[in-house]
C-alpha cells in the first residue's frame, strides 16, 4: 500500500489519499491521471489492469485500487 500511496501522492500531493474515497466522483483524478496510475502500477507491481477493470469503483480510493492490485496479483 505504501508504494501505491507514493504513486498517487506524486500525482497530487495536495490530496489525502488515505481517507479520500471519491477520487473519480469528485474529479480529483481524471482520465490522464488514471493512465499514469495504470502505467506506474504495471511497472511497480508487475500487474496488467485489464480494460474491464478500469471503472470508477476501482479508482475512487487508494484502498479500492490496492484491492484491485492484490486481486490481479493473485490471478
Amino acid at each position: 500500500m505504501e508504494e501505491l500511496l507514493e504513486i498517487l501522492t506524486d500525482l497530487h500531493p495536495e490530496v489525502d489519499f488515505e481517507t479520500c474515497d471519491t477520487l473519480v466522483d469528485d474529479k480529483i483524478i481524471d482520465s490522464f491521471d488514471i493512465v499514469s496510475i495504470i502505467s506506474e502500477i504495471s511497472e511497480q507491481f508487475d500487474v496488467v489492469i485489464p480494460a474491464e477493470e478500469i471503472i470508477p469503483e476501482n479508482f475512487n480510493s487508494a484502498e479500492a485500487l490496492y484491492d484491485l492490485i492484490q486481486r490481479l496479483e493473485e490471478e
